[in-house]
């Protein structure tokens, strides 16, 4: 079972700082090694980690800002840029480039308009590349958010992203 600091935090059309960190202090003591949990937490509010919250999570915890940025900086699963409602991970490994990941990959890229580490412009999707899955045996597949999908070719993908946006126009009408 998940602790309360793991608990989701309501945030707004915009990410509320010193609101999120009225929630944080309550669950935290603000000992230095808090630091990579605190990270977590705010990430998972916001999607991202913006720069006045780390700036925050250093005051709390009595850091510099310099190690809290370090820290953030060093492991690969935080981000510093907001991402959009989907991720699409695009293998990239040998078993799926072999069976064509890189035109997928293309044909994405051109249906977005949006390269891997972008977000489109509606806020929706967010595209990644991932060096291997290890769902060799399914080339070439891409993950969105959690789910995955194997042995995809380009109109596979596109009626995937087609349905993904049909299901956000029916919840926005």
């Amino acid at each position: 079972m998940e602790q309360a600091i793991y608990q989701e935090l309501p945030v707004g059309s915009g990410p509320d700082i010193e609101g999120l960190f009225n929630e944080i202090s309550k669950g935290f003591k603000g000992k230095p090694d808090e630091l990579i949990p605190m990270l977590q937490r705010v990430q998972r509010a916001l999607g991202f980690l913006p720069e006045q919250a780390l700036l925050e999570i250093a005051r709390h915890t009595g850091l510099s800002a310099a190690r809290v940025f370090g820290t953030a900086t060093f492991y690969a699963q935080f981000r510093f840029q907001p991402v959009g409602k989907y991720i699409i991970r695009v293998c990239r490994g040998t078993a799926c480039h072999v069976k064509g990941s890189y035109r997928l990959l293309e044909t994405i890229e051109d249906y977005l308009q949006a390269t891997p580490g972008q977000m489109t412009p509606d806020g929706l999707f967010t595209i990644e590349t991932v060096a291997c899955f290890g769902c060799c045996a399914l080339a070439p597949i891409m993950v969105v958010n959690d789910s995955v999908y194997g042995s995809l070719n380009r109109s596979k993908a596109l009626k995937l992203l087609d349905e993904i946006r049909g299901r956000e126009a029916g919840v926005h009408s």
